[in-house]
């Protein structure tokens, strides 16, 4: 299944134009709260160095891209109402937000780090805000909310559990799984939080905002977008943000969707991700355009080596999900498919994913006739039970093969 990561935040810090620059799909950008009145769905890219290079052959990528080495893998992402405190007793648009963000598998938490909106959206002077509350807040009302519907049937479920002689979490997992919690987080949090898991009717009030928090943190991790890092006091906002202990990457999403709109009208040569851009034709360039993208290069590019949208999108899948790609191919010794194309998909999978699970994953036929693999670098052998790694060139050996 695939993975989905959620933009998340309080409204007007730009959490709409991170969208629109990950995504180039067309969404309402305005300086006032919640533009976002139900949740967009699209497709970002992740970029990773592709294998191209490294075995010296032209590609013929199908579902992916790829620029210059750069291997662009689409990953699902989406854009949630913005949240403000009281959320989760439905005020604002809350019980729209936290419907949408219980799809998502991560979160990037967008912030402003200028510091200049308040609690509610709204615009106050630089540096009057502090991001970090902002962040904080939203842990506060998810939880709040996660809080008030696991205790609306808690008794029931830890009665059922410790009559069964049973641990929670076969039975609590029921009531979440649409929230994308599973056994493996529940069981996970009760062991850090070092509660009894046979006698959950037992935990304390306490207890139970504990383990609710740390679920949260299990199953649905968050990084920090920093955005407006070239406003303001953001320089100082960012570092404050990465002492508290979030995982926070410098963001300026305004500068992002300039340059992918400019690449887009041919006017200059950018991948996302990378640290300056080219302008192969500067005569085609108004004066007012050379000027702002001269600005973004100095002030962005030059600060802080990139807009930040790719890398913490990468982060988010690759360090949050932890997920690599590996790449399938019908020919280990050609690498290519049936019709000849060469390293053809990139799919992202599991860190530890198996042999035998990735022949499921590309289809559930593949995965029950499977035989063996054959790694396309070594040419060896792998049984159904071996571990891929990042970049693993693999080719599926089966009794009946759909591919």
């Amino acid at each position: 299944m695939a993975r989905i990561v959620g933009l998340v935040g309080k409204a007007n810090v730009g959490k709409s134009t991170f969208f629109a620059a990950a995504t180039m799909k067309a969404v309402d950008i305005a300086g006032f709260p919640f533009t976002t009145i139900e949740a967009n769905k699209g497709v970002g890219y992740l970029r990773s160095p592709c294998v191209c290079t490294e075995f010296g052959v032209k590609d013929d990528p199908v579902n992916s891209a790829c620029v210059d080495g750069v291997r662009l893998v689409p990953v699902d992402l989406i854009d949630c109402p913005g949240i403000i405190r009281g959320a989760h007793q439905g005020k604002g648009l809350g019980n729209q937000f936290l419907d949408e963000v219980r799809r998502a598998d991560a979160l990037i938490v967008v912030v402003d780090a200028a510091g200049a909106t308040d609690d509610n959206g709204q615009p106050v002077p630089p540096g009057s805000h502090d991001p970090v509350e902002d962040v904080r807040m939203l842990e506060e009302e998810f939880d709040l909310w996660l809080t008030g519907l696991i205790r609306k049937d808690w008794e029931k479920i830890a009665r059922t559990a410790q009559a069964a002689r049973e641990e929670i979490g076969r039975h609590l997992e029921e009531k979440l799984t649409g929230l994308g919690m599973n056994r493996f987080h529940i069981a996970e949090t009760v062991e850090k939080r070092g509660l009894n898991p046979h006698a959950a009717l037992s935990w304390s009030p306490d207890e139970i905002i504990g383990f609710v928090s740390e679920l949260r943190k299990a199953s649905k991790p968050l990084i920090v977008a920093a955005n407006k890092a070239d406003k303001g006091p953001a320089d100082e906002n960012v570092r404050i943000l990465k002492e508290t202990g979030y995982q926070v990457v410098p963001t300026c999403a305004e500068a992002e969707l300039s340059l992918r709109r400019a690449t887009a009208a041919g006017l200059i040569h950018y991948t996302p991700g990378d640290s300056d851009f080219e302008i192969p034709e500067p005569e085609k360039l108004s004066g007012g355009q050379t000027k702002a993208l001269e600005l973004i290069r100095e002030r962005v590019l030059g600060n802080w080596g990139s807009t930040g949208i790719q890398e913490v999108i990468n982060s988010a899948f690759f360090q949050l999900l932890n997920t690599v790609p590996v790449y399938p191919v019908e020919d280990a010794e050609k690498l290519t498919d049936h019709q000849g194309r060469v390293l053809p998909d990139c799919y992202l999978v599991p860190r530890g994913t198996t042999a035998k699970q990735f022949a499921s994953i590309i289809h559930t036929e593949l995965g029950e006739s499977f035989i063996f693999a054959i790694d396309a670098r070594t040419k060896k052998r792998l049984g159904e039970g071996h571990a891929l790694n990042k970049d693993d060139v693999i080719q599926i050996v089966a009794a009946k093969s759909r591919r």
